[in-house]
Formats: C-alpha cells, sequence, structure tokens
C-alpha cells in the first residue's frame, strides 16, 4: 500500500510550520516546492540557487536519474517563499550555492528532510487524527503530488513529464493506488444485487401462488 496524503492534509502539514521558530521559513520552502513539484527527495537536496526562475513564469530546474534534466513550474506562492528564503539568507544566485541549507550551514541531507518533515505530520496529528495511521516519508510527498494532479483532470502522460517517469506505466501505478477514485466510480456503478433483497414481486402472482401451493 502506498502512502500519501489528501489534500486537507497537505495543507494541515504546511500550516504546522511555525515562521517564527528557527528555520521555519526554510521549512515551509522546502515543504511547499516537494508538494508543488512532485520531486524525488534526491532532486530536492541538490538544488542550487541557479536551479530557480522566481519571476513569471516561475520554474525550477531538476536533476533526475541519470542526471537527466526537466524543468517543473512552480506556483506563485512557492516563488514567493523561495524568494523570502535566499534573501533573509542572502543566497547568491550561483551554481555552487545549495538552496536548503542545515543548521551547519552545509547542503541539507535526505535524512535531514525525513526528519523535518515528519516533525510537523506529527504535529499536525494532533489537529488531524487520520495522520496518526500514515507511514510517511519524504517519497511521500511524491505520490501525493502525483494524486492531487490526477485528480485534477491532468492526464497521465504531462503527469509522467511532471514527475520525470521514463514509462509512463510507472505513472499508471497512481491509478491503482488512487482510493477516492475508485469509491467514486464505485458510487456511479450500478449495485450488483440491488433488488434481489427484499425484492418479493412473485408474491403478488395469485396463479403461481396456487400453483406453488398445489406442489
Amino acid at each position: 500500500m502506498i502512502e500519501y496524503l489528501e489534500f486537507d492534509e497537505i495543507q494541515v502539514v504546511l500550516k504546522a510550520v511555525d515562521l517564527n521558530q528557527a528555520n521555519g521559513d526554510r521549512d515551509l520552502a522546502l515543504l511547499s516546492l516537494m508538494f508543488n513539484t512532485g520531486a524525488r527527495v534526491s532532486e530536492i537536496v541538490g538544488l542550487n540557487m541557479s536551479d530557480l526562475r522566481l519571476i513569471a513564469p516561475c520554474s525550477v530546474l531538476l536533476r533526475g536519474k541519470g542526471r537527466k534534466e526537466r524543468t517543473c513550474p512552480i506556483w506563485p506562492e512557492t516563488a514567493r517563499l523561495l524568494q523570502k528564503l535566499a534573501q533573509q539568507h542572502d543566497l547568491p544566485l550561483t551554481p555552487s550555492t545549495p538552496l536548503f541549507l542545515n543548521d551547519r550551514g552545509g547542503r541539507l541531507t535526505r535524512f535531514g528532510v525525513r526528519l523535518i518533515l515528519m516533525k510537523y505530520v506529527e504535529r499536525a496529528a494532533s489537529k488531524h487524527a487520520a495522520l496518526k495511521h500514515k507511514r510517511l516519508h519524504p517519497h511521500s510527498i511524491r505520490h501525493s503530488t502525483a494524486t492531487h494532479l490526477l485528480r485534477s483532470g491532468v492526464d497521465l502522460c504531462t503527469i509522467a513529464h511532471w514527475l520525470g517517469h521514463v514509462s509512463i506505466n510507472t505513472t499508471n501505478k497512481y491509478i491503482a493506488m488512487d482510493l477516492e477514485a475508485k469509491r467514486e466510480a464505485l458510487a456511479k456503478a450500478k449495485p450488483l444485487l440491488k433488488g434481489r433483497r427484499g425484492s418479493q414481486k412473485w408474491r403478488q402472482d395469485r396463479n403461481l401462488i396456487a400453483w406453488l401451493s398445489a406442489l
């Protein structure tokens, strides 16, 4: 079972970030960018300041498996968070400047991203009980983005390019894992047993009852 966050759960997690605490601005920009792009955690921690385009149309350059590059659009809200982060930490737009830094001033690691995510998921779980029962990790954000795009009506080919999938067959798994889509499909389908139970119109046929009684 692939775990992912529903849209309302994503919002609760983002709201759990306290901008008044240390690294609050970094954490909100980090999680927002991950939800926005659906990028792999390795792609996120490998980002440099020069990979950002923070003027319209806003985008980020991601380097996926095999160093394959793709450009992913980002929402203006995400761009503003990244712009604020760069200004507060005086990050120059150079190829050697990491976008996300740890407490020691070095590049944030995959393990660090995991700790950040779990910190806010646990905090959000106090207000959203469903989060307590989910086993989440950074890749769950990628699954969440794909599911949200699928439910928004984005076609599979676009989602595949968005996520950097080599084959669309990899993207097809999100159709299988989308429980909400399955529930909607089930609601549209006619129940197979509808009318079988409790439907006893045959009892109103007097000729049939008389024949059965004579058996």
